[in-house]
C-alpha cells in the first residue's frame, strides 16, 4: 500500500517515512523542502493553497501521515494560515479517497487554551473530526533523539557557560518521547480503524531541573544553575536568541511548560528512557548548536529518510558505538 508523510525530510517527518519503509510500505512526501536524494520515494509538492493538487497527490493513497504544522509564527506563516492550510489537506483527504488519517498534535491541545499554539493544535483536531475520514491523533509533548533540537541546545549551551539560568527553578515537569518510538507509534496507529487520541509520551516525568541535572552529568559540564522569576525568564531567551540570530524558547512555551503542558498522566506509549538515552549520548550532545531557524526554512541537503535512518541509528547507539537495548514496539507499552 501506499502512504504520504507531509514533511519526509523534516524531523518527526523523517522518521516516520523511514519507519513506514522499514515494515515493506511505499511512502510519497509532500514536502516544499525535496531533497536531491529521495531513496526511490515520491516527492510531491506541499502546496496547501491548491486544493486541485492536494487531491492529486492524496489519490490512491491508504494513510495520510500528518506532521505538518509550524513551531511559532514567522514572516507571513501565522498559526491561523496553518489551521486553514490543515483544514484543507484533511478536506483533499477525504475527497480523494484516503482511508485513514495520523496526526500529531500536541499534549493537552484545546481550542480553549490561553496559548496560541495550543489553541491552534486544538483547532486543527477539529477540523480533523469534521472531515469524515477515520483518523488517529498523538498528542506528544517534547521530543528527543535523532537530530532533535531542544536537548542538543541545552547541552550546548550547557558547554559553553558556567551558569545556566533556569526560569522559575524549573520545577514544572516534561515527558519526552523518543522520535523514533513516535514514528513507531503513529506507523501502529495507520493499521489500525476507528478514532483515537493517544498521549505520546515516554516513561519518564522529570522536573525540567532534574533534566538539566542528567544533561549536566552527561557532558561533563560545569555549568551552575541559578533560577530566574518566571515573569523576567521569557526576556532571557529572547536576548540570548537575538545574540544567536535564533528562536531558543518562545515564551509562551515558556509559560506553557511551567504550566504543566509539558507533561501528562497518561500511560506510556514509548519505551525509551530519556535519562538513559542522554547518558548513552552525553559524549556527542551539544558539540554542534542546531539552529532552528535555518533548519525550517533552509533544510539541509541530506534530510532524507536515508539521513533519518542514519541519525536514528545513532540515537540508539550510546557514545561507544555499542547497539542499546532494542526498544519495544506499541504491542509491548512502549514509545519514548
Amino acid at each position: 500500500m501506499r502512504d504520504v508523510v507531509t514533511g519526509a525530510f523534516s524531523y518527526s517527518g523523517a522518521a516516520v517515512a523511514a519507519e513506514l519503509r522499514r515494515r515493506g510500505r511505499a511512502v510519497r512526501t509532500l514536502t516544499n523542502h525535496p531533497a536531491p536524494e529521495a531513496l526511490g520515494m515520491e516527492v510531491h509538492p506541499l502546496d496547501l493553497t491548491n486544493p486541485d493538487a492536494l487531491r492529486r497527490s492524496l489519490t490512491g493513497v491508504d494513510v495520510l501521515y500528518n506532521t505538518y504544522w509550524v513551531r511559532f509564527p514567522h514572516g507571513e506563516v501565522t498559526f491561523d494560515a496553518a489551521v486553514e492550510a490543515s483544514a484543507r489537506l484533511f478536506e483533499a483527504a477525504a475527497e480523494a479517497g484516503v482511508r485513514r488519517i495520523v496526526h500529531v498534535s500536541i499534549t493537552h491541545a484545546d481550542v480553549a487554551s490561553p496559548y496560541a499554539y495550543f489553541r491552534g493544535k486544538g483547532r486543527v483536531e477539529r477540523s480533523l473530526a469534521a472531515c469524515g475520514v477515520s483518523h488517529a491523533v498523538v498528542r506528544p509533548a517534547i521530543l528527543f533523539g535523532g537530530e532533535g533540537v531542544l536537548i542538543n541546545n541545552i547541552a550546548w549551551l550547557m558547554r559553553r557557560f558556567p551558569v545556566m539560568l533556569v526560569g522559575g527553578g524549573g520545577d514544572y515537569r516534561v515527558r519526552g518521547i523518543h522520535v523514533a518510538d513516535l514514528a513507531t507509534l503513529m506507523a501502529d496507529l495507520g493499521d489500525e480503524e476507528g478514532t483515537t487520541t493517544t498521549d505520546a509520551v515516554g516513561p519518564q516525568s522529570l522536573a525540567f531541573v532534574d533534566l538539566l541535572g542528567h544533561l549536566r552529568t552527561a557532558t561533563g559540564s560545569h555549568t551552575r544553575f541559578a533560577p530566574v522569576p518566571g515573569r523576567a525568564f521569557p526576556a532571557v531567551t529572547w536576548a540570548l536568541g537575538r545574540v544567536l540570530r535564533d528562536t531558543l524558547l518562545t515564551r509562551e512555551e515558556y509559560l506553557a511548560m511551567a504550566d504543566g503542558l509539558a507533561d501528562s498522566d497518561a500511560p506510556s506509549t514509548g519505551a525509551t528512557s530519556i535519562t538513559e538515552w542522554i547518558a548513552r549520548n552525553g559524549d556527542s550532545l551539544g558539540r554542534t548548536y542546531a539552529h532552528e531557524l535555518r533548519r525550517h526554512f533552509l533544510p539541509r541537503p541530506d534530510r532524507t529518510v536515508a539521513g533519518a535512518d542514519r541519525a536514528l541509528s545513532r540515537g540508539r547507539r550510546g557514545s561507544s558505538g555499542a547497539p542499546r537495548p532494542p526498544w519495544t514496539g506499541s504491542s509491548a507499552r512502549r514509545r519514548c
